[in-house]
């Protein structure tokens, strides 16, 4: 009997033991489960963060295309006259530059694999962000300018386009378009220079991708703890 009763407690002891790697194991596959829940509820909302910017990306190519149109349009009728000429050239360009933007903005948020680790989707993201603010910068910020040029270039399409002088408004026109690029541009580089300026709010075109970047930060910590 001694040997049976000393045997009792060795294997409560080991019931125990048992008894606490079957609930860790069990909250193990809790947590897992919960992260997996929850990344996949912020890879849903990233998602839906990127539509804007892939409807605003389609918008932008077939802007740029009917620019290039314009702009073809308008220099291949005034090869004579110099200020027609030059507008249907700016117009080319600046078509092809938008409809380039939207490609290449299209293709890294396409190619984007969000079934892949944090870090590689926060890389992905920045490169998105650095990319679109160069796309705000250089094709939506000189609207400004380009609109006087778009009706210049509508101009250069009539059957008899005005060679003479440059009209006054025109000029006023540019002027001040001129300077509220410069002054966008200003700020542009301003609140890119702030400190957590990676979430502020700006409108040109990032606010998807600053929501998903808070979005995986927000992921990341909660892996982390």
């Amino acid at each position: 009997m001694t040997p049976h009763i000393a045997m009792e407690p060795t294997m409560e002891l080991d019931d125990f033991k048992s008894a606490w790697q079957a609930l860790d194991a069990r909250l193990e596959r809790h947590d897992r489960l919960q992260l997996e829940l929850l990344r996949e509820r912020r890879m849903d909302q990233a998602r839906r963060n990127l539509r804007p910017l892939h409807i605003g990306l389609l918008f932008q190519a077939l802007l740029g295309l009917g620019l290039v149109v314009l702009g073809v349009a308008c220099w291949k009728r005034n090869l004579d006259v110099p200020g027609l000429l030059a507008s249907g050239i700016v117009l080319h360009a600046f078509g092809v530059l938008n409809i380039a933007f939207a490609g290449i903005l299209t293709g890294l948020a396409a190619g984007m694999d969000l079934a892949g680790p944090v870090l590689a989707i926060q890389k992905r993201l920045r490169l998105l962000l650095r990319v679109q603010t160069l796309n705000s910068n250089l094709c939506g910020a000189p609207w400004w300018i380009m609109w006087v040029v778009v009706v210049i270039g509508f101009a250069g399409l009539a059957p008899t386009p005005h060679a003479g002088a440059t009209p006054a408004w025109i000029w006023v026109n540019l002027g001040i378009g001129l300077a509220g690029t410069l002054a966008t541009w200003a700020w542009s580089a301003r609140a890119a220079r702030k400190p957590g300026s990676l979430h502020a709010r700006i409108d040109d075109g990032t606010g998807g991708i600053r929501r998903n970047l808070q979005l995986l930060d927000d992921l990341e910590r909660f892996e982390r703890d």
